[in-house]
């Protein structure tokens, strides 16, 4: 695997998501299946997601009509939103952290299975199941923060087996949103730049990144963000891969620069930048180096810096 979410191995029959004869008629069939996902985590047993028949007794916390995700191996595949679950006992500080190591457990839920955190899970997930779970959670997150109409300010409703919203006062449709970011390599002949944010694990750092604003190409959202963050101006800038990034609802465009000058001047938005030689690099990317953690494997950052140790890109 390259990084995760990144390869799509269903289909997302989107024809049928208007179509509610097919909807319903594959919410009847018993080998349809459902992932139930609980505050954007995925329901999750060993090295995959856990699916549910549409009947299973987890599902009774879903509030709103289940979301069609499409087929793979001939079955129809939903997700439902299970955030209505109270578990019994609840550690909400490690809800709010940047990487959540709580699991939950539902009563219901087959042995071994429970709802965890998908930044931790998405490198051990097949490829279908890890972009399966990334498409539940944006979705997920998008109904649960565009509730009103942008028109008129009235409720919405969900619409087209979840991949629409429908105004019930002006009838203004609405579609899942997805942001664009450029994420980049920023090099200067044998070294390369990595930042941190604030509020990130101990020691992490990673490639630069920011959103790309209104009227700007990829080019220029890169040599844009790497100015304002670090006052470094770059050069021969080239696109390399995309990612989806369902935290919460990100396209990554990877990129990689060449930088023309290597004197750091960092905005408020990074806690830290530093230049790090190849051989540094690649000691974090072992985990051997003392003050430096690598990216998180999975994520297109990881993918990319692995390119440029082995001379790739």
């Amino acid at each position: 695997m390259r990084f995760a979410f990144g390869d799509e191995w269903h289909a997302r029959n989107a024809q049928a998501r208007t179509d509610a004869t097919a909807i319903t008629q594959a919410l009847a069939n018993p080998q349809t299946r459902v992932l139930p996902v609980w505050r954007g985590k995925p329901h999750l047993a060993g090295d995959a997601v856990c699916w549910a028949a549409v009947n299973d007794p987890i599902l009774k916390h879903a509030k709103a009509p289940f979301l069609y995700l499409g087929q793979h191996d001939n079955r129809d595949l939903f997700a439902a939103d299970i955030s209505a679950w109270e578990p019994d006992a609840l550690d909400r500080a490690a809800l709010a952290m940047f990487t959540d190591t709580s699991i939950q457990i539902h009563p219901a839920a087959p042995k071994g299975a429970y709802f965890g955190e998908l930044r931790l899970a998405m490198v051990q997930l097949s490829r279908t199941d890890a972009a399966l779970a990334a498409t539940a959670r944006a979705l997920f997150n998008w109904h649960r923060t565009h509730r009103f109409c942008a028109a008129c300010g009235q409720p919405s409703q969900t619409s087209a087996a979840g991949w629409e919203r429908v105004c019930t006062v002006c009838a203004a449709k609405h579609f899942p949103r997805t942001d664009p970011v450029v994420i980049m390599l920023v090099t200067h002949g044998n070294n390369l730049l990595l930042g941190r944010s604030h509020g990130w694990p101990e020691r992490m750092y990673s490639a630069l990144a920011g959103f790309i604003e209104p009227g700007e190409t990829l080019e220029s959202a890169v040599a844009r963000e790497v100015s304002e963050e670090t006052g470094i101006a770059v050069r021969d800038i080239r696109y390399l891969a995309s990612q989806p990034w369902p935290f919460p609802n990100s396209l990554m465009f990877g990129c990689i620069a060449h930088a023309e000058n290597t004197e750091l001047t960092l905005d408020d938005e990074l806690e830290d930048a530093l230049w790090m030689s190849r051989e540094d690099v690649l000691l974090a990317w072992s985990g051997h180096h003392e003050n430096v953690l690598p990216a998180r494997k999975g994520s297109i950052a990881h993918y990319m810096i692995g390119q440029w140790l082995s001379g790739q890109v």
